[in-house]
């Protein structure tokens, strides 16, 4: 939210121009940007709980594993993104796995779906499915 602009943040559902505008002049105050990130640093988590009900259920049946890490979110931010959209998150790749997600430093998981032949996605692909 903090480097949205007024065109993506009234994409939202229920925000309209006048919330659009109240969230980008909080968000363009030093002190407040400041405060978010010492929450952050003090190890406050800035997830909401998505459910399939309030994001779609585009990643249903799907099953994903993730490996090394990812640019702009967090594994659990990343779980929570596709449990939210239906899919599934399991810790090993298997003929069954629909995609790896993965970021730098992936490992042997990577090589693992390469064997099975299980699409490997990087956070861009991975967001393109939605």
């Amino acid at each position: 939210l903090m480097d949205a602009d007024s065109v993506a943040l009234e994409a939202i559902n229920g925000i309209g121009p006048e919330v659009s505008q109240s969230l980008l002049l909080f968000f363009s105050l030093s002190r407040n940007r400041e405060i978010i990130a010492r929450l952050r640093s003090s190890g406050v988590e800035m997830i909401v709980p998505q459910t399939e009900k309030t994001l779609g259920a585009s990643l249903r049946g799907k099953t994903f594993v993730l490996t090394g890490t990812l640019p702009s979110m967090t594994r659990d931010e990343a779980t929570a993104f596709i449990v939210g959209h239906g899919g599934r998150v399991t810790g090993s790749v298997s003929a069954k796995t629909s995609y790896v997600v993965a970021g730098s430093e992936a490992g042997s998981k990577a090589q693992r779906a390469l064997d099975l032949g299980v699409p490997i996605l990087d956070e861009a692909g991975f967001r393109a499915l939605i």
